[in-house]
């Protein structure tokens, strides 16, 4: 009996233990500042009785992680990540033996500053990360860009170049369309990316296989600048300086450049509020020769006029930048952002001409005559943008997202235009201005809608844009004898260009198995009417349609293959319609035409992307065809004056091949690269097929920088950007190489860093920043060698005094923060 009680007991007791439903346990590991999840954080799981290791893994790319299959115990967990310290939590029991999952609060780890200088030296961050339609590269990464602009974090990219003069070319070409956060900006590419200070620029994305919701403008696609924002519950400020030491090389110009800056940047996130502030100010002079020679033919009469002396730029911008975010509740958001740029570039060029003029029939001189010329053309861009939107979220997980955007830019401009006679430069020639005023101011209105369906997500929208730009150029002559300026009509007018824009478009985007796809149709109709002073209205209605699809499959771990193509186009602004000449310099005129039509682009590329544990490198191989191509060229308009006049001409296309990664060696040796190489091909006419255009060439860049790392605290980068020769439609440039040098040393934990630069290398051998462009055709030849300054010092010093939220900070969203 007593051995049947005992039995009786023990099976009791075992009944409910064998009855018991497995546990699960989930939760996620997260930072305790941002409350952003920690990808890949270590979890380890102990039993509470005697803290016996019963399970270990690393949290997903969310900082998810689960537990399955556990007998009922009591249990807790450790997890473990570079950069914070160790954190515990006490598993709680559940309340039945049938609790089944049990779903912990977040893990909040804290950063640890003792291991965050370890991270700083042993920690390398990935300088390229390749997505499904770009290329995002990590600012922080080109120390030689710092204390600049957006302009010198771009010259690291594979994708684009910056020649002589500042052109900025994408795949080759200069129109693309630039976002700043997501948001487009109208003006001028150029003039916005030489206002944005590098030091707030946090990743550039380059865009080249853009979907149906965003804009179609810009033929080789778009650049999206993500600006820094601050992390979750914290403040946030950076301030850095930056001077130049005196100039290597003076090039006997007037004056000495100048060269220093600040900029600030101020944020704050908490509760349902965001605020972020930032401004600049950046001086940025440069030295240089110019050394030119032009020759036209008119009947029997060669004339040359050969030219030599100072090239310089006196250059300096300011912005202010403010933007607000205010989370009523997780279903309603409201931001605000607001921007104001001001750039302003005087280019000085002094130079002594020599005009001869022979008969070509007897070889006789019939005419010489040398004379100095002071050419000085000054540029200013006034930018004021603001932005407001509202996001709604509903219950089915879709939003609905309002906007409205206005921008207002001010481009104004001078050129005065002195000769004088030589020797002594006592006698005046000629005296001419310039002025322009060409003003731009645009609205757009927008709303897209995005809902959940199946195994992807359904994005819908509509858009409507108004721009209006307006132009006063006007050609002042000095009479000799009074002084008085007077107008001259032929080189003077007014004019105005509108374009109203009405577009809808849906996109389909989602994931099947190893598969991510994304497929969209957006339709457009675009009104354009240009009037010039004098002339009849020029209107163009335009109805089209723009498809775009992106794939990419996940073939084996490390491996991805992807796939894309769209349809852009390329809009033609105010100069380019403009029909009347206008004097740019003393030996130029420009001049439009306003019947040109939009270029239309179809863009492929097909690529591969390999990650491994130490970096990872990426091979794109594109196609571009360019309908209507738009080129400048050069025509006499008299003996010693060409004629610029922007143009169709006919059809371009060009096949390419990028490439680019980054690679960590050694723990002290990280290497990036990156390349493009294109054939590049125009066929068409000039002036009306009265030129017969049939031209190509082969074009390569490489953008490269290695990085050591010497000691904790302290590294060095040496860079280079070289721009292979290239082919015009009527000429050639000559190839480009700029070589840096940046080191960089951490103070104070990391809060403060000095960068040394050393910009333009070239110790008299390189043959660095400078560039022949030359055209030529039936009766007229030019060629200017672009010589600019060389051996550039300057220091950059930063303070952050907020780092440990920018260490834990993780990447933001790929499309930026609602913000301007």
């Amino acid at each position: 009996m007593k051995y049947f009680f005992t039995l009786t007991i023990f099976l009791f007791l075992l009944a409910p233990a064998g009855a018991q439903n497995p546990v699960t346990i989930t939760g996620k590991i997260t930072d305790q500042q941002t409350g952003q999840g920690l990808p890949y954080a270590a979890v380890a799981l102990y039993r509470s009785v005697d803290s016996a290791l019963v399970s270990g893994l690393l949290a997903d790319e969310k900082g998810i992680f689960r537990f399955e299959k556990l007998p009922l115990a009591a249990y807790f967990l450790e997890s473990q990540y570079m950069g914070y310290r160790k954190t515990r939590m006490a598993v709680p029991e559940p309340a039945s033996a049938d609790a089944g999952v049990i779903a912990l609060p977040d893990m909040a780890m804290h950063a640890d500053g003792r291991v965050l200088d370890a991270v700083e030296v042993t920690g390398n961050r990935d300088a390229v990360e390749s997505k499904i339609d770009r290329q995002v590269y990590r600012a922080g990464a080109f120390l030689g860009s710092q204390g600049g602009t957006a302009v010198d974090v771009l010259r690291n990219t594979p994708s684009v170049t910056v020649n002589s003069e500042g052109a900025i070319t994408l795949r080759g070409s200069t129109g693309f369309l630039v976002l700043v956060n997501g948001k487009p900006v109208q003006t001028d590419p150029a003039v916005v990316l030489n206002q944005i200070p590098a030091n707030s620029i946090e990743h550039v994305e380059i865009i080249t296989s853009p979907s149906a919701r965003y804009d179609p403008d810009g033929k080789s696609g778009i650049i999206n600048i993500t600006t820094r924002t601050v992390a979750k519950n914290s403040q946030s400020l950076i301030v850095n300086a930056q001077t130049g030491l005196p100039s290597v090389h003076t090039y006997h110009n007037l004056k000495k450049p100048l060269r220093y800056g600040a900029d600030a940047a101020w944020g704050m996130k908490a509760g349902k509020w965001e605020v972020n502030l930032s401004g600049n100010y950046l001086r940025n002079d440069i030295t240089g020769r110019r050394v030119g020679d032009v020759n036209t033919t008119i009947g029997n009469v060669f004339t040359s006029f050969p030219s030599d002396g100072e090239r310089s730029f006196k250059r300096y911008n300011y912005t202010a930048r403010a933007s607000v975010s205010f989370t009523a509740d997780p279903s309603n958001v409201i931001s605000a952002g607001f921007y104001k740029g001001y750039r302003f570039q005087s280019r000085r060029a002094d130079l002594v001409y020599n005009n001869t003029k022979t008969d070509l029939e007897t070889g006789r001189n019939v005419g010489r005559i040398t004379y100095f010329n002071s050419n000085i053309a000054e540029k200013t861009a006034d930018v004021t943008s603001a932005n407001l939107d509202y996001l709604r979220r509903f219950g089915n997980k879709s939003e609905l997202t309002l906007s409205g955007l206005v921008e207002s830019a001010e481009l104004d401009g001078l050129t005065t235009n002195i000769n004088l006679s030589e020797p002594g430069r006592m006698r005046t020639l000629q005296s001419t201005r310039n002025p322009s005023e060409n003003p731009l101011t645009a609205f757009r209105l927008q709303a897209d809608y995005v809902v959940p369906i199946g195994k992807g997500k359904l994005e819908t929208g509509y858009q409507y844009r108004n721009q209006v730009q307006k132009g006063v150029f006007q050609y002042l002559d000095q009479n000799l004898e009074t002084g008085e300026f007077l107008l001259v009509p032929q080189f003077s007018s007014r004019t105005r260009l509108l374009n109203h824009i009405h577009s809808v478009y849906g996109q389909y985007s989602g994931k099947s198995g190893k598969l991510d796809y994304s497929g969209g149709l957006r339709y457009e109709y675009a009104t354009r009417r240009f009037t010039a002073e004098g002339t009849p209205a020029r209107n163009l209605d335009l109805s089209n349609f723009f498809p775009s699809a992106q794939l990419q499959y996940q073939f084996s771990k490390g491996w991805r293959g992807k796939a894309g193509y769209t349809r852009r186009v390329q809009r033609t602004t105010n100069n380019e319609l403009n029909p009347f000449p206008e004097r740019e310099h003393s030996e130029t005129l420009e001049s439009g035409d306003p019947e040109i039509r939009p270029e239309f682009i179809g863009q492929a590329e097909l690529g591969m992307v390999k990650e491994f544990e130490k970096g990872s490198v990426f091979l794109t191989v594109y196609n571009q065809r360019i309908k209507n191509v738009v080129n400048r060229v050069n025509s006499v308009y008299n003996d010693t004056i060409v004629n610029r006049i922007y143009t169709n001409a006919g059809l371009a296309a060009s096949w390419g091949v990028e490439v680019g990664g980054n690679a960590n060696l050694t723990k002290w040796w990280q290497l990036y690269a990156g390349g493009n190489v294109y054939r590049y091909a125009i066929e068409g006419g000039l002036f009306r097929n009265t030129v017969v255009v049939n031209t190509s060439s082969v074009v390569y860049s490489v953008n490269a920088n290695t990085t050591f790392k010497l000691s904790p605290g302290l590294q060095v980068q040496w860079g280079i950007s070289y721009l292979s020769k290239r082919v015009t439609a009527q000429g050639e440039d000559s190839r480009f190489v700029n070589p840096s040098l940046s080191v960089k040393k951490t103070f104070l934990k990391g809060k403060l860093a000095a960068t040394l630069q050393w910009q333009n290398m070239d110790l008299g051998i390189a043959g660095a920043n400078q560039q022949r462009i030359s055209t030529w055709g039936r009766n007229f030849y030019t060629t200017t060698n672009y010589i600019q300054e060389t051996d550039i010092f300057l220091i950059n010093l930063s303070y952050n005094l907020n780092q440990l939220t920018k260490k834990a900070k993780l990447p933001a969203s790929e499309f930026g923060e609602r913000e301007f």
